[in-house]
């Protein structure tokens, strides 16, 4: 059963606790004059999720479905929602489009260079390409840019049932996951390091909206094969050419 709460003014978070997994999915649906729903979720999960955002609006008003990358929980069911809203358009990266989207997806996508802004009405998205953070090479992040608010995908899990609001630390919250269900890591520090490494001293952050727990990386020759080590190896300055985006800097500073 999918629990939704708003989180801001026109955001709402859309979750759904799955016990056996002790973790959340969730999503995010931002009801302007073209609604997004970041996050299309895995077919499973489809009708309770579409359930849930006909509390708020009618499904069929989705303008924009956007989602970090490519993978079943991320856009399992975005074909569900081109079907049930007629006008929708996944919107992704540019990689993430032409490698797979465009080939899943039942029309065509649109994706996004790094630094493209697209508005929904009176929030303004940018999307920022994170190569490998949070996840596979095609990765990407919103920033929306009125609200400063940080659509984040898999940064910052934390297991459990996860209150929607939180003035917390959830650095350290999510440090304490990841050294607790992840303990092969060679280093959990460095997933936070790669994070404070990631951008926009000039757009800071008010709220992050993180979505589910990433799947264990794997190893090879001693080092993570799935890249939260690599991209603090290498800094992530192949990802973008100037700044890039700032998760929570300072508090992932004091956490080193």
């Amino acid at each position: 059963m999918a629990v939704i709460d708003e989180i801001g003014p026109g955001f709402y978070r859309i979750s759904e606790y799955v016990p056996d997994f002790d973790l959340q999915f969730n999503h995010f649906l931002v009801n302007d004059d073209e609604p997004l729903l970041f996050h299309a979720g895995l077919k499973g999960m489809f009708p309770s999720i579409r359930d849930a955002v006909a509390t708020v609006i009618d499904p069929s008003r989705i303008r924009w479905v956007g989602f970090s990358h490519f993978e079943s929980d991320e856009c399992g069911a975005l074909n569900q929602w081109l079907e049930v809203a007629p006008a929708a358009e996944a919107v992704c990266s540019t990689v993430s489009a032409l490698v797979s989207v465009n080939d899943f997806a039942s029309r065509p996508t649109r994706g996004l260079a790094d630094d493209e802004v697209f508005k929904t009405g009176k929030y303004s998205f940018r999307l920022c390409r994170t190569p490998h953070l949070p996840h596979d090479w095609d990765a990407s992040v919103l920033f929306e840019e009125t609200t400063k608010t940080l659509l984040c995908s898999d940064l910052f899990h934390q297991v459990g049932k996860v209150e929607p609001l939180t003035q917390s630390d959830v650095v350290g919250r999510s440090r304490a996951t990841a050294n607790k269900r992840f303990a092969t890591w060679r280093s959990s520090s460095k997933r936070f390091l790669a994070a404070s490494q990631l951008g926009l001293d000039s757009s800071p952050i008010a709220r992050l909206a993180p979505a589910m727990p990433p799947r264990p990386p794997y190893f090879e020759n001693g080092h993570s094969c799935w890249n939260w080590n690599a991209a603090a190896n290498v800094k992530c300055e192949e990802s973008r050419p100037s700044t890039l985006l700032v998760a929570a800097r300072a508090a992932v500073k004091s956490q080193l």
